[in-house]
C-alpha cells in the first residue's frame, strides 16, 4: 500500500478525505457498506506498484458481504458460492490452460502481480454500483495512469465496455490490451469464451523476458 500512497496524488486530497468522511456516515447511520472497511484496498495491499505485472478491471464490489472482499471478480476464501461471472472466468481458464479450480478465491493472482482492480472499491449491500459517483473513479483513473507511465509491460485485460473505456489511459505502444465482452452470463458467449486472457497475458509477459503469471488456484 505504501508503494501506492506514494504515487498517487489523489489519496493527499480534499476530494478524498470527503469520500472517507461519506463512507464514516453511511457506516454510522447503520447502511452495511462492502467490503468491509480493512478490505477495501485489498488490491493494492496485494500488489504492490512496483510488482503489477497485470491489471484486471471489475466494476465495482459483490453488493453482498459473503463476496466482496476488495478484489475484482473474487471472492473471500471461506465462500463456496462462487458467482456467475467468476464460474465463467474459471470455465475460460479451463478451456484457455487445463487449470481446473472451483476455488474462488483468487488472492494468489494478486500476490503473482495481478491488479485485480475494481473501478469503484464500495457499495451498498444489495445495491449494485450503488457508490459510483462518489468519487472512486478520479482515484482508479490515477491508478491506471501511474501503472501505464511506470510500468514496463502490462497486460491490461478489459472485459466488457465499462472496463474497456479506460484503454484511453494505456499506451499500447509498451503495454497489451486484451479486451473481450464481459464473463456474465448475459455476455459471456458472446466472445468471452474462446478469448484465450490467460495464456495470451504470458506469451506477451515471456516475450518480453518477464516471468509469467502462475494462474494456479
Amino acid at each position: 500500500m505504501k508503494s501506492w500512497l506514494e504515487s498517487v496524488d489523489f489519496f493527499q486530497t480534499t476530494k478524498y478525505q470527503e469520500m472517507q468522511i461519506f463512507l464514516k456516515e453511511q457506516r454510522n447511520s447503520g447502511k452495511k457498506i462492502l467490503p468491509e472497511e480493512d478490505d477495501v484496498f485489498n488490491a493494492l495491499k496485494f500488489t504492490p506498484l512496483d510488482k503489477v505485472k497485470v491489471v484486471i478491471l471489475g466494476q465495482d464490489p459483490y453488493p453482498n458481504p459473503q463476496h466482496a472482499h476488495g478484489l475484482a471478480f473474487s471472492i473471500p476464501k471461506t465462500t463456496l458460492d462462487i458467482p456467475k461471472s467468476l464460474q465463467n472466468i474459471l470455465k475460460e481458464l479451463d478451456s484457455d490452460l487445463g487449470i481446473q479450480s472451483t476455488n474462488g478465491n483468487l488472492e494468489q493472482w494478486a500476490r503473482e502481480g495481478v491488479l485485480l482492480l475494481n473501478t469503484v472499491l464500495t457499495v451498498e449491500q444489495g445495491n449494485s454500483n450503488s457508490h459510483k459517483s462518489i468519487g472512486w473513479k478520479k482515484l482508479t483513473t490515477e491508478i491506471i495512469k501511474n501503472v501505464n507511465s511506470k510500468c514496463p509491460h502490462v497486460v491490461f485485460i478489459l472485459w466488457g465496455r465499462q472496463a474497456q473505456t479506460y484503454s484511453k489511459y494505456i499506451d499500447e505502444s509498451k503495454h497489451l490490451i486484451i479486451t473481450s465482452p464481459h464473463p456474465s452470463p448475459l455476455s459471456s458467449y458472446r466472445g468471452f469464451f474462446g478469448s484465450k486472457p490467460f495464456s495470451r497475458t504470458n506469451a506477451f509477459l515471456l516475450h518480453h523476458k518477464i516471468d509469467p503469471i502462475n494462474w494456479e488456484l
